[in-house]
């Protein structure tokens, strides 16, 4: 049974400790991972099943299967729990159409995107609203005045549409320039952040954890398993893909995010030390990070009730420091991939 959190020191919400992220949930076929999309008959006994281990944070996105997931997502909370028992985070800023504010982080679409989150989820407001990049930080879209996207983000919390403001992925003194701007405008500021963090990338090791440890900002990373690097589900390389989501079109997205000369040898590791344990290597890959003190709630992805239980279990785990350090040591630096592109 998870245990509730605080998230970060510059909020009052309490979240539990894991969060469960649910790109996968949708209208199968539809959305770029529509090939390994669960639709809501196939989603609802793995909702009841984290409702019941005490998880009760979900998180999605406008643009996972083009808004299908939301409306997936919505549909199962309204069905399954009171308002007030769960939290909800959704995010807005990647396309959601041809039309050239369908997408970033203008005053347009942060006011036009967040009110069609809310019709797609069945919500009258959301928890935690999430910017899905920095307002610079995707590849085609124009470089909204922060100032603009700031203001703009104060004006949905101060409308009671959203509670609580959320980031991620982009570049730690991004992240602290906005923060700024905002304090220092008397708009809404960040309490979380979602970044790219697991044993086989560790390049947010450099600035954006102790930025976040030392400004109180909650760390909740995403793909804290290494879209299945880390579970086991490619053997040895990307060639051994055995699952739809490491067989299908996401295999590219995972080959363009794991470029460490070592990833695979500390996968191997991992199945080592798991085995040491007599635990899988998700639960130790999720333990690496649950026993770091500044990590406040990882966002896990599932498609099995049996996985749930697994990373539930992966909380209590306590490594020993000698496996920590083994686990650690084959690490190099990497390519920052918001430096190349985007994480």
């Amino acid at each position: 049974m998870l245990n509730p959190v605080q998230l970060g020191r510059n909020s009052g919400l309490v979240v539990s400790e894991l969060c469960l992220g649910t790109m996968n949930f949708g209208k199968p076929g539809q959305g770029h991972q529509g090939d390994w999309t669960l639709g809501p008959d196939e989603a609802r006994p793995i909702f009841k099943a984290a409702i019941d281990q005490g998880l009760y944070y979900f998180d999605c996105a406008d643009t996972y299967g083009v808004g299908a997931c939301e409306r997936v997502v919505g549909a199962l909370l309204n069905e399954l729990l009171p308002r007030d028992e769960y939290v909800l985070a959704t995010k807005i800023s990647m396309p959601m159409g041809r039309g050239p504010n369908q997408k970033g982080l203008s005053r347009k679409h942060v006011l036009e995107g967040v009110d069609a989150c809310l019709e797609r989820l069945g919500h009258d407001y959301i928890d935690q609203l999430v910017i899905h990049r920095h307002p610079h930080g995707v590849p085609g879209h124009i470089e909204v005045p922060i100032e603009e996207t700031m203001e703009a983000l104060h004006e949905v919390v101060k409308a009671g549409k959203v509670l609580y403001l959320g980031a991620s992925s982009m570049f730690a003194w991004q992240f602290a320039e906005l923060q700024m701007t905002a304090l220092g405008n008397g708009w809404t500021p960040f309490v979380s952040m979602q970044n790219h963090y697991n044993l086989v990338y560790r390049e947010e090791e450099r600035e954006m954890n102790p930025y976040c440890s030392k400004s109180g900002v909650a760390l909740m990373p995403w793909s804290p398993l290494a879209r299945g690097i880390l579970t086991g589900s490619y053997k040895g390389g990307f060639d051994g893909g055995t699952t739809n989501r490491s067989q299908g079109q996401d295999r590219a997205r995972t080959e363009g995010l794991y470029r460490g000369p070592k990833t695979f040898e500390i996968a191997d590791r991992v199945v080592e030390i798991a085995e040491k344990y007599g635990k899988t290597p998700a639960q130790i890959s999720l333990a690496w990070l649950c026993n770091k003190d500044e990590i406040t709630s990882p966002v896990v992805g599932v498609s099995k009730v049996a996985q749930i239980e697994q990373l539930v279990e992966a909380t209590t785990i306590e490594l020993d420091p000698a496996d920590v350090e083994y686990l650690e040591e084959l690490y190099e630096p990497t390519d920052n991939l918001l430096s190349i592109g985007y994480s």
